[in-house]
C-alpha cells in the first residue's frame, strides 16, 4: 500500500537533478576551504539573503545553536518566543553549548512586539540579572502554524531590539516558504537579522544541510564554532550540490505545497470533531484539533490506512506538505482522516 508522509517537509526525498549532481559533482576538502560545491553555494546563499558571507551546516539545529553562540557572551540571555525551536526543541543547546539563557515570551501567532522586546530587555545597571544581549526570531514559525510574520512587524520587532542594543539572530528554517507566501524578496525578510539560518531539508527538497549568514566576521566566528561542535565536513560538496539545485529550482515551487495545504486546511476543517485555524494557514503548515479522539489515536488509526501524520498535543496533529505530496494525496488524505473520523 502506498503511503502518503505528512510528518514533516523533512521526509522529502532528492529530486532526480539533486541525485545526479550528487554523484557527478566535483569535489575537495571543505575544512582546508577547497571543495568548489560549498564555496559557491556558500557564495550564492549569501547573495540571495543580501549577507556578506555563508556558512554550509549539518543541520539547522546547529545553526541555531551558532546563532546564539555567535550572538551572546557565556552568561548572557536571550530573548525568545515561548514556542520557538530555539527554545523548545534544540535540547537546551544554547544553555549547555554557549551557556546562554533563554528568555521565553508568550506572543499571539508568533510576532513578537516592539514592547514586548522592552519590556524583557534586563536593566543593565542590576548585577543580580544577565545581560540581554540578543533576541530570536522564526519566520516562519512553526509551533503556530506555519505563520509568515508581516514584514512591517518583523521590522519594527528588529527595529526596537537594535535599538536597545540587542543581536538579532533570525531561524529562517523555511524563510523562503514565508518569501513566496508573502511575494516578499527574501533579502528584505533577511535584513532583519544580524545572523540568518535556513534550512535546505525542509520544503527545498536536499537530503540534509543548512546555511548561516551574516557578516564576514559572524560568519567565522561561526566557522570556529561549527569546527568546535564537529560540524565541519570533508567532501561535503556531494550534499552542497544538491543545496545549488534547491536554490536555483525550487524556490519558487513552495507556492504548490501552500496550496495543497490550504486545501487539505480547508477540507479538514469540514469535517465533523475538526477544529482548523484557517487564519493561521499561511504555508505548507496545517495544525487542527479533534473532539473526539485524541491524537495518538488519530494518528494510530491514520497509520493503519497508510498516512503519516504527527500527534503535537492530546488533541491536536500537524500536517506537513512538501515535495512528493501531489493534489490528488491531498484528496486520498481527506477521504482517510473521513474515515477515521467516521469509523
Amino acid at each position: 500500500m502506498p503511503v502518503i508522509d505528512l510528518r514533516s517537509d523533512t521526509v522529502t526525498m532528492p529530486t532526480p537533478e539533486m541525485r545526479q549532481a550528487m554523484a557527478t559533482a566535483p569535489l575537495g576538502d571543505d575544512v582546508f576551504g577547497d571543495d568548489p560545491m560549498v564555496n559557491e553555494l556558500e557564495q550564492l546563499a549569501a547573495s540571495m539573503l543580501g549577507k556578506e558571507a555563508a556558512l554550509f551546516l549539518p543541520s539547522g539545529t546547529m545553526g541555531n545553536v551558532v546563532g546564539v553562540a555567535v550572538n551572546t557572551r557565556l552568561g548572557e540571555e536571550m530573548i525568545a518566543d515561548a514556542d520557538s525551536h530555539v527554545f523548545l526543541y534544540e535540547t537546551a543547546g544554547a544553555a549547555v553549548i554557549a551557556g546562554v539563557q533563554i528568555r521565553p515570551l508568550a506572543t499571539i501567532a508568533g510576532v513578537m512586539t516592539p514592547s514586548q522586546i522592552e519590556a524583557a530587555v534586563r536593566p543593565r545597571d542590576d548585577f543580580h540579572q544577565p545581560i540581554t544581549a540578543a533576541v530570536s526570531f522564526e519566520d516562519t514559525h512553526n509551533r503556530h502554524g506555519g505563520v509568515v510574520w508581516p514584514l512591517e512587524d518583523l521590522r519594527a520587532a528588529s527595529d526596537a531590539a537594535r535599538g536597545h542594543g540587542l543581536r538579532v539572530h533570525l531561524d529562517g528554517a523555511r524563510i523562503f516558504n514565508a518569501s513566496v507566501a508573502s511575494r516578499t524578496d527574501v533579502a528584505d525578510i533577511a535584513a532583519c537579522g544580524d545572523t540568518v539560518t535556513f534550512c535546505l531539508s525542509k520544503g527545498l527538497g536536499c537530503p540534509a544541510g543548512s546555511v548561516f549568514c551574516g557578516s564576514a566576521e559572524s560568519v567565522e566566528q561561526a566557522r570556529r564554532w561549527r569546527k568546535r561542535l564537529g560540524g565541519a565536513m570533508r567532501q561535503a560538496g556531494v550534499i552542497a550540490a544538491t543545496g545549488l539545485i534547491a536554490l536555483r529550482t525550487m524556490v519558487d515551487r513552495l507556492a504548490e505545497d501552500h496550496a495543497n495545504a490550504r486545501t487539505l486546511a480547508e477540507g479538514l476543517a469540514e469535517l465533523p470533531g475538526v477544529r482548523c485555524d484557517l487564519s493561521r494557514v499561511h504555508t505548507n503548515l496545517v495544525f487542527f484539533d479533534l473532539d473526539r479522539m485524541t491524537g495518538a489515536e488519530f494518528e494510530e488509526e491514520c497509520k493503519k490506512r497508510g498516512l503519516l501524520g504527527g500527534a503535537t498535543g492530546p488533541h491536536r496533529v500537524r500536517f506537513v506538505t512538501h515535495y512528493g505530496i501531489t493534489a490528488e494525496d491531498i484528496q486520498s488524505t481527506l477521504k482517510i482522516c473521513d474515515a477515521v473520523l467516521s469509523a
